[in-house]
């Protein structure tokens, strides 16, 4: 017995050393997600801003998402002089998947930033992320990606939070609520569209392709004399829209890059009690027991899905290595 018992008793501990380390290894992967969709998240609260403050200053949505395109063309055109080795990655590939990805989705963020003008931060937040509800099922057909109880819960959860904060019935009755509604199912098809992307393209190029095709497509609603007329009261707002334009997909793409898309676009649900706090501070829009009883049923999801994500890398790469 004692010579069966040992050789059982050395290979666990020559397995112990390596599930630290996978530890070590799965928590990084965990929080580069984690990390990326703060950015994002932040870059998002900056552009629903500026797209407020420029709407004041007398701008369309048009030639508001025309200042965001050319920005960001200037800032890719900055940094491909500092890396000219990333011309490599504009090649014109899957130009289809990239025409169909960006018309949608200026579509979606046309609707969102009109949705901006109309109603208050938080309620488009809010509104925005019924976008899970149809990330999830398509990712899943689509992508084949693996459905566990924490994935289809966190969004469960993430909507529950939602309808507590929107409280059914008083949002319907805001025309604009359609716009927002309609924006956030083009968002779940452009979530899928990058999530594919990332397979096979680089993070600049599908930034930079994004800015090429959107901003003729900004130009053609645009009154082209309002941009020889542009203030200093523009150049921050401006700035802010361009550059958390940039940023924001810059961090989306990479958190894709990193995790499943029904593990990346639960997190988005943190944008709402962000938002809400933006908007109280910002333009006293008001807030309620009911905005944060929701965040806090949002939070729950998003923090239960990512003990859950953790667990499964972790049981999932020692198996791999144990066999």
């Amino acid at each position: 017995m004692t010579r069966r018992g040992a050789p059982a008793r050395s290979r666990a501990i020559e397995l112990e050393p390596r599930n630290e380390i996978l530890i070590i290894v799965a928590i990084p992967k965990l929080a580069r997600v984690v990390l990326w969709m703060v950015g994002a998240l932040l870059s998002f609260s900056v552009m629903a801003v500026s797209v407020r403050v420029l709407a004041s200053r007398g701008l369309s949505i048009f030639e508001i998402l025309a200042l965001r395109s050319g920005v960001a063309l200037l800032l890719l055109a900055m940094l491909l002089l500092l890396r000219p080795d990333l011309a490599a990655s504009l090649r014109p590939r899957r130009m289809g998947l990239h025409l169909l990805r960006n018309t949608i989705h200026y579509i979606a963020q046309y609707a969102w930033a009109l949705g901006l003008t109309m109603l208050p931060l938080a309620m488009v937040f809010s509104l925005e992320f019924t976008m899970p509800a149809w990330t999830v099922p398509l990712a899943g057909w689509l992508l084949h990606e693996r459905m566990s109880a924490s994935r289809v819960g966190v969004v469960v959860l993430g909507i529950v939070g939602v309808l507590v904060i929107l409280r059914p019935g008083i949002a319907a009755i805001n025309p604009a609520a359609f716009l927002v509604l309609g924006a956030a199912f083009g968002f779940a098809i452009v979530m899928i569209a990058t999530k594919t992307l990332t397979a096979t393209e680089t993070t600049f190029g599908i930034i930079f392709w994004m800015a090429v095709i959107q901003l003729p497509l900004s130009l053609v609603g645009s009154d082209l004399g309002v941009f020889l007329h542009l203030n200093s009261g523009h150049i921050l707002p401006a700035l802010g829209v361009g550059i958390a334009g940039t940023t924001s997909h810059y961090c989306l793409s990479n958190a894709f890059r990193s995790g499943d898309a029904t593990l990346v676009v639960p997190l988005d649900f943190m944008r709402i009690p962000l938002i809400a706090v933006v908007g109280w501070a910002l333009y006293n829009e008001s807030l309620d027991v009911f905005v944060f009883l929701g965040a806090l049923i949002i939070v729950t999801g998003v923090l239960w899905n990512l003990r859950s994500e953790s667990r499964h890398s972790t049981v999932a790469e020692a198996l791999e290595i144990a066999e």
